[in-house]
């Protein structure tokens, strides 16, 4: 077994430490696998991450070992694993790590970073999201009601005149997302979401509801909101699950989801990059027209009233 490999990325030389670990091991797959995957999907995953406080899920002893959250930027991170100081919650400040290239990306890998959360705003403006996030969270593994439920989320938001995106979360639901204007804080984005999440529980209540109580969900699938608070965090587009298989959170057409026995799971690390090569990112034009959340209010306000 190899002690050390160093990779070039760029301009930057990148050493893996005990790159043949098995970090899956059900499956084989390495830290050298997994450093890999992100070396070849960096190019597509850097513009959801560019400018973004991130938080990683770290499991140096691979995934049948207990991981950790980390959420600050260590003194002993290379200068081009950039990091970013924001204001906490609750006062006070916490420097999260950014990643702005490729050799951040296999070096976080290094670290036994297998999954990487990002903020839904920029550093720049960190209370003004840029992205709003819809989690459907269904009952059991049955991937029926979330497709159900994101069909009628979208059908929802293209009448409010917003532009939904949709992810495969590699766990067991998925990710609708929409690109938004900055200006609004995250309490009014918030209130936004959950007056949509609300009218579609309403519309439809034997299929979806917004009850955070387990118990009370009666089998329903969730829809969660909670994300779009300040300092919370969404699983970053390509980023690999610390699950059996190494699912991949996957941007996927909408109309992937009437494939014959398509999941949240459908695609893994040695997958996605053969994807990528062939057709691209659903999501590369996703920031290009992000949606008016006002006008999206007023048209809310309309629907409301019939």
């Amino acid at each position: 077994m190899a002690e050390k490999l160093e990779l070039t990325v760029g301009r930057h030389t990148v050493e893996l430490t005990h790159p043949d670990k098995v970090l899956f091991p059900g499956d084989g797959f390495t830290k050298r696998d997994l450093a890999q995957y992100y070396l070849e999907v960096g190019p597509h995953m850097l513009p959801h991450l560019r400018g973004r406080p991130l938080v990683l899920h770290r499991f140096p002893g691979g995934i049948d070992r207990p991981g950790f959250i980390q959420q600050e930027a260590e003194d002993y991170f290379p200068e081009w694993v950039h990091p970013v100081t924001v204001p906490k919650v609750s006062g006070g400040t916490i420097t999260h790590p950014m990643v702005e290239n490729v050799a951040a990306l296999v070096y976080l890998a290094n670290l036994g970073t297998i999954t990487i959360h990002s903020w839904l705003s920029r550093a720049d403006r960190p209370r003004e999201p840029d992205r709003l996030v819809f989690d459907l969270d269904p009952p059991d593994e049955d991937f029926g009601p979330v497709r159900a439920a994101a069909t009628l989320l979208r059908e929802l938001l293209e009448k409010l005149g917003l532009p939904p995106f949709i992810m495969t979360t590699g766990s067991r639901g998925a990710h609708v997302v929409v690109p938004i204007e900055r200006g609004l804080d995250f309490d009014d984005v918030r209130a936004f979401a959950d007056r949509v999440a609300g009218l579609l529980a309403e519309s439809h209540p034997e299929l979806v509801t917004t009850e955070d109580r387990v118990q009370k969900r009666a089998g329903r699938l969730y829809i969660d909101t909670r994300r779009n608070a300040y300092g919370q965090t969404a699983v970053a587009p390509y980023a690999v699950r610390a699950r059996p298989g190494a699912p991949v959170a996957t941007p996927v057409e909408w109309s992937e989801l009437d494939e014959p026995g398509f999941t949240s799971q459908r695609y893994n690390i040695r997958e996605v990059p053969a994807r990528l090569a062939g057709k691209g990112d659903p999501w590369a034009n996703l920031d290009r027209h992000p949606g008016d959340l006002e006008e999206a209010r007023r048209r809310l306000d309309r629907l409301g009233r019939r």
